[in-house]
């Protein structure tokens, strides 16, 4: 893991947001996001949980509002810090060889590479399958690639966007094994979801989002026992937030 005195944790958000075709997406959102977790980002579609997951990692042109990184300089932080997307981004290679050519590409030696593919695919339940071309996979089994790959990179933090969307009930159970397993070795989370349910199982700190801002930022058990916005109730009840 990366060394404590270069930190990438907290990362600060400061009254960021982001807009396009003339609307806030996001809208002044400012928080800390400390190491820890699973945090949750909740909330109804459109709410702006993709959005903020790419903007703390640095992936949309900010409107307004500054990130900071801990003790570590920008580069450094994006580096410290892996995001596995709802649609897993693999590559014609097997599903080691996708591995290790992302270890690869930070300057990784074959030989290691090699050995942390396989270990971080052992993590995730898909060992037998080191060899099959990734893009043969399930869905279950791509999204445990891409988390293996991700978790190979030794991520300080890293952001899933909907891991388990469009899944069935034994390829969610498999991915929320490897979240729990990532939590256990002490990676920071940051899962944007939609799935309550998966929430309550998983999450520590639950920051609710509608309409680009932050309604609620609160304990997972507080949130779930007492929600004090009124969109939150309804979310939690079940209800359309619109």
């Amino acid at each position: 893991m990366p060394d404590a005195t270069q930190a990438s944790l907290p990362l600060h958000l400061e009254r960021v947001s982001y807009a396009a075709g003339g609307r806030a997406l996001l809208d002044g959102i400012t928080l800390t996001l400390g190491p820890g977790g699973p945090t949750f980002i909740l909330g109804p579609n459109g709410a702006g949980k993709t959005l903020l997951l790419r903007a703390c990692h640095g992936l949309l042109p900010l409107a307004s509002g500054t990130l900071r990184w801990g003790q570590a300089e920008r580069a450094s932080a994006l580096r410290r810090q892996a995001m596995v997307f709802q649609r897993p981004i693999l590559l014609r290679r097997s599903a080691a060889g996708n591995i290790e050519h992302a270890l690869r590409i930070r300057g990784i030696p074959r030989g290691e590479s090699r050995d942390r593919a396989a270990a971080a695919l052992a993590r995730v339940g898909l060992d037998s399958l080191a060899n099959r071309p990734a893009r043969e996979l399930s869905g279950g089994e791509q999204q445990r690639v891409a988390i293996a790959r991700a978790w190979a990179l030794e991520p300080e933090l890293l952001l899933l966007d909907e891991p388990t969307a469009n899944l069935d009930p034994s390829a969610t159970q498999a991915i929320e094994a490897a979240i729990a397993a990532l939590d256990a070795a002490g990676v920071s989370l940051i899962v944007a979801s939609h799935d309550l349910a998966q929430a309550r199982r998983l999450a520590r700190r639950v920051i609710f989002l509608h309409h680009g801002r932050v309604l609620e930022d609160a304990a997972a058990g507080r949130f779930f026992a007492q929600p004090q916005a009124p969109e939150a109730r309804a979310f939690v009840r079940g209800e359309l937030v619109t």
